[in-house]
């Protein structure tokens, strides 16, 4: 089966955005594209060494340079956690294609993060895991034309999920 659409996958860190973005295009016959190693190809850093060298902001300027730079043909995309943060680039990946959303609970999202200090999340100054967790939740629900619930689920089945969804 080759799917004739962009797939942009959103979703808070440890979603499963890469490992199901991997899965999903083998089995959709697409490319992948993954913003984070986009965006570590053009600086040639790692994204926590840009956040805590330069700062968020500046991280957040760069993935959105990174994401409007996009002109994918039938490929998957996986997001970073902090896409929803720019309304440029989410307008710009809804343009390219289909937007699911592989929505986890905080407590999912807690248990799969283990390396919060090396992982290149997006906390602003002072912002609690769960404060960032409950300023992106409901922007990713507004973007998504696809939510897949994936908490308590391995990664084939959300795969087969969002296959079952298209």
């Amino acid at each position: 089966m080759v799917h004739q659409r962009n797939i942009i996958l959103i979703g808070m860190p440890g979603a499963g955005k890469s490992t199901v973005g991997v899965v999903l295009a083998k089995a959709l016959f697409l490319q992948f594209i993954d913003t984070d190693i986009l965006i570590q190809e053009q600086t040639g850093r790692r994204l926590q060494e840009i956040i805590d060298e330069d700062g968020p902001d500046a991280f957040m300027k760069r993935e959105e340079d990174a994401i409007l730079s996009l002109r994918p043909q039938k490929a998957v995309v996986a997001t970073g956690g902090s896409v929803v943060c720019s309304r440029a680039a989410m307008a710009h990946l809804k343009s390219l294609g289909l937007v699911v959303y592989l929505k986890i609970s905080y407590m999912e999202m807690e248990r799969r993060i283990r390396n919060i200090t090396t992982r290149g999340i997006v906390l602003l100054p002072g912002q609690s895991l769960r404060a960032m967790y409950d300023q992106r939740a409901p922007l990713y629900q507004e973007y998504a034309d696809l939510t897949i619930e994936c908490s308590d689920e391995d990664f084939e089945t959300v795969v087969g999920k969002v296959i079952a969804g298209l």
